[in-house]
């Protein structure tokens, strides 16, 4: 009922076991939810097994200080280093066997009982061989092998490494005897010291070599195993080829010395929260609980009763009548029992310094390793169970980290811690988070960063450098130019030359301007075909004066010639045409160039420009239409040229809009040598527009 009441609602808490149950890349800021994206990189055994390895970069912290020796074996390159962990370690724990039988029986007993036992006896030229082997790894260690100019061959190789560990397997599993190992005592003891120096581990290695195998993929301890050959480890690989590709079979070192509860072995699962990942936020809770296997400790078997403690596992077993009666037998026991069994051995202060920050520094190092995987997002949370087992020295030992850890009251120790973390949890994420004095229960911060600006990511930063190379300039190139008419020209020849003019093709060109502007032919094209007179009029630009004394500029408006023109053109550009064919009105000039010196003359001037001269002219002009009708009346003689006609250089043609007088009027040439004044013919913008009515409506007169 309660269900259907709030279905249609917004919810804005999520609290989900199941992680992929909700989106959290689909949830809006203000929604809160329990789980962040991509934790899979420190709560699984190969995110936790290869993210760990990183750990220099972000902490002066060695994760062997706190996690098992830990390898990949479906990694080719780990699998490998996986090999020469086990035979070193078969290595190591043969010279402790060595110093242990001999420490605890005697020298004198030790070789007595040598020479009376019935076990099989075999050559103490392997401990000579574990000997160099233990050598040969110290070496690489203190990188004495950097100068080493010639390989030189491993001490054991091949057959050898297999009659070694079977030998091993003899002396450690089947009680073999070693003849004369008593000689080889002090050099075990010192070779060991050595070792313990840079193999924190060492101590937590025991003499059975047992390796765990964890699969990936699963949870709660299943298919777990325990072996201590390596034929058996890597027989095993093999036999599922899917899990090896995918590189999820995990093998780790297990540790063999752990700390016992009355003969039990335990393991602890601690409780922490995440409330954000920029800043990472860590909250470490006050209590824990302990989880016993039902079977007393020992390395002579490899029972998953024995070495297992989840409680998953532990339930189908029942208490062996060989454990101690003071282990409960629901398996599990609180912090507080723990510590008052500690207080018992005289140890009870080693709780407080030794074990909690133990725990604290390992959770830590866990998550900033991660930290930069994790998608973090600020109103998630998440809570995580992670699990540890105490050395002999009560110092801590990260197994894994869980997401989602079980909240089932399944014994006495859990309904009463369980339901506390879900409530103190909520007072961290929700009261906490309004008020920062709100009481947060058994939760306190252990880590809180500075934060760190997230860089926004912008893709590749692609950068070239290096000095502009600028394009030669064209080459001029000689078409038809345009003819003044003189004085003496007759109505009827300016007809007839009007009427020859839109049967030839004229070339367009743009100028270019040397270095920084450019004009391409989509701004010509849109020039020659715009006929709007506010945009003519907003694109009239002044006229740039070249620096050539002997050419000079004039403004026109109608003046077609035959003779060459020379004109600024764009390399292998298509010839335009400059006639509109929708009213078949003729483009005529609007800027001219023209020089009264000879055509020979002016083509010398364009190519031989004077000191200081630019090289290019502007293009900018006012486009105007004149109709074939009108021409006959609007041709203007300019009496101040005699003789030869002048050549005229076109810079840019546009469209005529204009169907009024288009004639030239009152012009007056300069003969100066240099002339830079700025001519400009173009009416006001009023003016332009009453004269663009009259010549529509046909009251200009011409």
């Amino acid at each position: 009922m309660k269900s259907r009441l709030v279905r249609n609602e917004t919810p804005y808490f999520h609290w989900t076991t199941r992680r992929d149950y909700i989106d959290c890349r689909g949830l809006r800021s203000d929604q809160v939810t329990n789980h962040y994206a991509n934790v899979g990189t420190f709560t699984t055994k190969v995110g936790l097994c290869v993210n760990l390895r990183n750990l220099q970069w972000f902490d002066a912290a060695d994760p062997d200080t706190f996690f098992p020796r830990c390898y990949r074996l479906g990694a080719e390159d780990e699998k490998h280093a996986f090999i020469e962990d086990f035979r070193r370690t078969a290595c190591t724990s043969l010279l402790q066997h060595v110093v242990e039988t001999w420490s605890r029986q005697g020298a004198e007993v030790g070789e007595q009982k040598a020479k009376t036992s019935t076990a099989e006896k075999l050559d103490p030229e392997m401990i000579d061989t574990a000997l160099h082997v233990c050598e040969e790894f110290l070496s690489v260690l203190e990188h004495g092998d950097i100068d080493v100019t010639v390989e030189t061959a491993p001490t054991v190789e091949g057959q050898q490494w297999t009659e070694f560990l079977q030998n091993y397997y003899m002396v450690v599993h089947e009680g073999a005897v070693i003849s004369g190992s008593g000689v080889f005592v002090g050099r075990c003891q010192a070779m060991l010291n050595r070792l313990q120096e840079c193999c924190p581990q060492l101590d937590t290695d025991g003499l059975s070599n047992i390796w765990i195998i964890k699969p990936g993929a699963k949870s709660r301890g299943r298919g777990i195993m325990c072996m201590n050959r390596l034929e058996d480890i890597l027989a095993l690989i093999d036999t599922d080829r899917a899990m090896t590709k995918e590189s999820k079979w995990v093998v780790q070192k297990y540790l063999e010395r752990p700390l016992l509860v009355h003969g039990t072995k335990f393991d602890l699962r601690q409780w922490f929260l995440v409330t954000d990942w920029n800043p990472l936020t860590v909250w470490f809770y006050k209590e824990c609980y302990l989880r016993f296997s039902t079977q007393p400790y020992s390395t002579k078997t490899l029972d998953s009763s024995v070495h297992l403690c989840n409680n998953s596992i532990q339930k189908h077993f029942q208490p062996s009548r060989d454990r101690h009666p003071a282990v409960p037998l629901d398996n599990m026991w609180s912090c507080s029992q723990f510590k008052a069994f500690l207080q018992q051995q005289g140890r009870g202060a080693k709780w407080e310094a030794v074990v909690v920050p133990g725990m604290q520094q390992a959770v830590v190092h866990a998550l900033q390793t991660a930290q930069d995987l994790v998608e973090h997002r600020k109103a998630s949370f998440e809570l995580y169970g992670a699990d540890f087992m105490l050395g002999r020295d009560l110092r801590p030992w990260l197994l894994e980290i869980n997401a989602s850890p079980t909240m089932a009251c399944s014994t006495a120790v859990t309904a009463r811690l369980c339901p506390a973390v879900q409530l103190d949890t909520l007072r961290v994420v929700l009261d906490w988070r309004a008020d920062s004095s709100a009481y947060t229960g058994g939760f306190h911060i252990i880590y809180k960063q500075t934060a760190v600006e997230v860089p926004h990511y912008v893709g590749m930063n692609l950068l070239v450098e290096g000095a502009a190379v600028r394009r030669s300039r064209p080459l001029l190139r000689a078409f038809p130019a345009i003819q003044f008419s003189s004085d003496r020209t007759s109505p009827e020849e300016v007809k007839t030359r009007h009427k020859s003019s839109h049967q030839k093709t004229h070339a367009v060109a743009a100028s270019r301007h040397a270095g920084k502007e450019n004009q391409t032919a989509e701004d010509t094209k849109g020039q020659l075909t715009s006929t709007s007179p506010k945009k003519m009029h907003e694109r009239r630009r002044d006229i740039q004066i070249t620096q050539n004394p002997s050419c000079v500029r004039r403004s026109c408006h109608t003046c077609v010639s035959d003779q060459p023109l020379a004109a600024h053109t764009k390399p292998q550009k298509k010839v335009q045409r400059l006639r509109l064919s929708a009213n078949r009105a003729t483009l005529v000039p609007r800027s001219l160039s023209f020089s009264l010196s000879s055509p020979h003359s002016m083509l010398h001037c364009k190519s031989q420009p004077g000191r200081g001269q630019a090289s290019h002219i502007t293009r900018l002009f006012l486009p105007q239409m004149v109709s074939e009708a009108q021409h006959k009346t609007s041709t203007q003689a300019f009496p101040s040229l005699q003789g030869p006609l002048p050549t005229l250089e076109i810079f840019s043609l546009k469209p005529n809009t204009v169907t009024g007088n288009s004639s030239c009027r009152n012009l007056t040439l300069s003969s100066r040598r240099s002339f830079h004044r700025h001519h400009s013919f173009l009416c006001s913008h009023r003016q332009n527009m009453a004269k663009h009515k009259e010549d529509y409506t046909g009251e200009h007169k011409h």
